[in-house]
């Protein structure tokens, strides 16, 4: 028998109480001018809570109501709202969309992974297929955006439940450009003393509360090469933030458009470099920057946000099946990785004809969801780990350069490109170094928790821009881009339901 979700709100004198079923959705169960007890809409496997003096409490048959107390879905976000404007009992009940998966102690997750918005599904060759079936990104749709503008310059993400700055425009001169940019420092002074739109409770967000905001509907310029930015998509919402690109009057490249989050790497990249995690939201990945280029600082954009200081924040929990539990997102993943890495056409048909656990819904995580678990106090150089959670099992290899690594992680999600093949790569995360061979040497040039991409398909010297590099035993492999990206082609998988 399936678990039902009773809802029960107190207003005035009478109560209303709904069940919610995933085959029939919410239900009146009945109402009463005096109802002291639960015990008349209990049935065995019920989940029934009251929100009462700021928390949420879970009843049993036997509990008593309090007058006044209870608590209401609103529509798509799971929050609690005034009592007073509980309908009536011949209105119909909001459809709350509860995770079929969330066995959390609570029911409003502090963590709710907000969607990808990727509507397309792409094969290796980059071409356009239907989703039905494909257990890629947009096969799924879990907490769809939902983002509300305020009116006064912020805008609220009804998903995550953080309030952002609309704009990084912070001289207020009408354009995002050079002049708006900071160092990290000056960033989070920037934000910790800001008094903006009547609230002065701001903060600069961290990696996981930044990427939140990464839309992959956008695409990819890195090999742009003019300057109307016109007809380009960046990987931001732009029906409710406004957006720049790098100054090209100041000398920067259009894909200059990085921006500062509290997230500063545990260990050093390039050449002992301290760095932080960034996202660039015209390139649609996670890097680690420098905070420091020469003597001077590294600028970045700032967008400050306020509430909700756990996003980002996981509560995990070993089930005792192989599988983890994190109550902050309402996300179940397995323990163990894919033990091997693959294509990634292959990491999805793993994924989805998996039966770990006896669950048979289990799927490739979606960008988002993949850098979700992410431990950014973690990496092989100064914890001897992967990038995750102890509660996890991770598998050691060595990489190009001979050292003990872990692996780069598919995402089902594709990375677009502005041209050509535009659905031919896809995300992945990286849980160990984030390798590149510049100057003849291996270096960690984007740090453990970067996100970058790989072709789809099979990787080759004769692709553009790709190069055969020499690896420490002898071997060759594969490198891309101004920091020489190491190019794998295959990577581990981690599944998700």
């Amino acid at each position: 028998m399936k678990k039902k979700l009773v809802l029960i709100s107190l207003a005035a004198s009478s109560l209303l109480a709904y069940n919610y079923s995933v085959e029939s959705g919410w239900n009146l169960l009945g109402t009463s001018e005096q109802i002291d007890s639960v015990a008349p809409f209990f049935d065995k496997g019920d989940m029934i809570w009251v929100y009462d003096a700021g928390s949420w409490s879970k009843l049993d048959s036997n509990s008593n109501l309090k007058d006044g107390k209870g608590f209401w879905f609103k529509s798509n976000s799971k929050t609690v709202i005034d009592l007073d404007s509980v309908p009536s009992p011949s209105e119909t009940a909001p459809t709350p969309e509860p995770s079929p998966t969330d066995t959390s102690s609570g029911l409003e997750l502090t963590f709710k992974v907000v969607d990808t918005n990727q509507a397309n599904c792409y094969d290796k060759n980059g071409d356009s297929v239907s989703c039905s079936g494909a257990g890629q990104d947009a096969s799924y749709s879990n907490n769809p955006q939902d983002y509300r503008d305020n009116g006064d310059e912020t805008v609220t993400d009804n998903v995550s439940g953080l309030m952002w700055q609309k704009s990084s425009d912070i001289n207020g001169d009408g354009t995002i450009n050079v002049s708006d940019k900071l160092s990290q420092e000056a960033a989070v002074s920037y934000c910790s003393s800001l008094t903006f739109a009547g609230y002065s409770d701001w903060r600069l967000p961290n990696i996981k509360q930044m990427y939140s905001l990464i839309d992959f509907s956008g695409s990819d310029i890195s090999a742009y090469s003019g300057s109307d930015t016109s007809s380009l998509d960046p990987f931001i919402n732009t029906d409710f933030f406004d957006f720049g690109y790098g100054d090209e009057s100041a000398n920067e490249r259009l894909i200059d458009a990085q921006w500062a989050t509290t997230t500063i790497y545990v260990s050093k990249t390039m050449n002992g470099d301290k760095t932080m995690f960034g996202v660039n939201l015209a390139d649609g990945r996670i890097k680690g920057y420098p905070v420091k280029m020469g003597a001077s600082d590294k600028l970045f954009y700032v967008q400050c946000i306020r509430e909700n200081e756990n996003y980002g924040i996981n509560d995990f929990s070993d089930n005792g099946d192989d599988t983890i539990s994190d109550k902050a997102t309402g996300l179940t993943w397995q323990k163990d990785d894919s033990g091997s890495a693959m294509s990634w056409d292959s990491a999805i048909s793993y994924c989805e004809s998996s039966s770990v656990a006896g669950h048979s819904d289990w799927r490739l995580p979606n960008a988002k969801e993949l850098q979700s678990i992410l431990d950014y106090s973690k990496s092989p150089d100064t914890t001897n780990s992967a990038a995750i959670d102890s509660i996890f099992n991770a598998t050691e290899f060595t990489n190009e350069e001979g050292e003990k690594d872990y692996g780069y992680y598919w995402s089902s999600t594709t990375h677009k490109t502005f041209d050509g093949k535009i659905g031919a790569s896809a995300v992945y995360v990286s849980f160990g170094r984030a390798l590149g061979y510049m100057n003849s040497q291996y270096l960690d040039v984007h740090g453990a928790g970067a996100q970058r991409s790989d072709p789809k398909g099979t990787v080759s010297t004769g692709m553009m821009g790709y190069e055969s590099v020499a690896t420490s035993t002898g071997g060759t492999a594969v490198a891309h881009g101004p920091q020489g990206d190491i190019v794998r082609g295959e990577n581990y998988a981690r599944c998700v339901r």
